[in-house]
């Protein structure tokens, strides 16, 4: 289909030692089996809530494959390591769960720091944050619901609405694109409404803020036409992040619970067809749509660089992107980047304890996405093999 390769272990892989390939190994090889997944969850918040010392366990371990760092400074390794590749990194400070005041303004100091770290480094194209970060999980709820706000919600509310403009203004005046991180859905709207007002003030000359739409939803493809719709009646460029999404256990447990239809796609050949599909959209409206393929997908990757090809949309044209993970799909990212196609890979860092949620939740993922870890495996052990017979 194309001349990219996504087998090419040695461009895959041209970062690692023999000893990260071997570490990166051993994490698949455990992370592929379901019960060693959910012992190790278990084990990890027993450890932590008797204070026992597993933080420096887990930094050389799960933390060194998938996170920067602790600290923006801790990143500096990770976002060299991947600029000599020309792969561009995103900051994304992954403390999640946090209810307090404090906390949210503290995440938006943070979230204010990458961007001032990210202006002029072209190691970092892009910054992004969720919007749970900034705001109580309920009062999204609410919102979204379009319940009655009480005095005190609507303070709360114009602080969050607050933080979130603080946090777009500064990419703006910076010129650093950032990324509103796509959430559960029953929260969304909320997010999708302040996408929309970010992206109205900010996106007039190029698309500075990008909304994340998750195509496991079946109702995603619709919501980017009429995004598209909006953009085009108040005269501001669609910024989009395109992904799968990452919270389908949850979606589905919520809608039997609650007894309404489960948004969800009925099957993973449904959501990749809406995938592909998102993307066909984009690349016909790219002069008024930019996008990230978020995606560890090797078809639809594929499928993208066709279709810049059919729309002679250039591999470097910066209105493309193609993500993905630290530590995940390096056969993906750097053999696109040898290409010469713009990648960028998301690099959470934070403190090991607080960045746990999402380490435990990325383990579960490579558990319930059905080839994904066999895929990283046999990949690694080809390489493996591949630089034994030059030895």
């Amino acid at each position: 289909m194309s001349h990219i390769s996504f087998d090419n272990t040695e461009i895959a892989f041209a970062s690692k030692s023999d000893a990260d390939l071997n570490r990166s190994y051993l994490l698949f090889t455990m992370v592929s089996r379901t019960s060693w997944v959910k012992i190790g969850k278990r084990f990890t918040n027993i450890a932590f809530s008797l204070r026992l010392p597993i933080s420096g366990l887990i930094k050389a371990t799960i933390f060194k494959q998938f996170c920067g760092g602790e600290n923006i400074d801790d990143c500096a390794n990770a976002i060299k390591a991947l600029g000599d590749y020309k792969i561009g990194t995103i900051l994304d400070y992954s403390v999640e769960g946090k209810e307090a005041e404090e906390e949210f303004d503290k995440t938006a100091g943070e979230t204010l720091d990458t961007i001032k770290r990210a202006a002029g480094d072209s190691n970092i194209p892009f910054c992004v944050f969720k919007v749970t970060g900034l705001a109580r999980f309920a009062l999204l709820e609410k919102v979204s619901a379009q319940a009655q706000l009480n005095t005190q919600e609507e303070k709360e509310w114009q602080k969050v609405k607050d933080r979130v403009l603080r946090i777009c203004a500064q990419a703006a005046a910076t010129g650093v694109p950032i990324f509103i991180d796509a959430e559960e859905s029953w929260i969304q709207s909320a997010i999708d409404a302040l996408a929309d007002d970010m992206m109205s003030q900010f996106n007039k000359q190029k698309a500075i803020v990008y909304n994340t739409v998750q195509l496991y939803r079946k109702d995603r493809l619709e919501f980017i036409k009429k995004s598209h719709s909006l953009a085009q009646k108040n005269a501001y460029l669609l910024g989009l992040k395109l992904v799968r999404g990452a919270y389908m256990e949850k979606e589905r447990e919520r809608a039997t619970a609650m007894n309404y239809q489960n948004p969800i796609q009925n099957s993973k050949e449904d959501s990749d067809i809406d995938y592909n599909a998102a993307l066909d959209y984009c690349l016909e409206h790219i002069n008024e749509i930019a996008i990230c393929a978020g995606t560890h997908n090797e078809k639809s990757s594929l499928h993208l660089v066709e279709l810049m090809k059919k729309f002679k949309v250039p591999a470097n044209d910066n209105r493309v992107y193609f993500s993905q993970l630290l530590g995940m799909s390096d056969h993906i990212s750097y053999n696109l980047a040898q290409a010469g196609y713009n990648v960028a890979k998301y690099v959470p860092y934070g403190p090991v304890k607080d960045v746990l949620p999402y380490l435990i939740r990325r383990a579960e993922e490579n558990t319930s996405v059905k080839g994904q870890t066999g895929r990283e495996l046999s990949l690694i052990i080809k390489e493996k093999q591949r630089r034994k017979k030059q030895h």
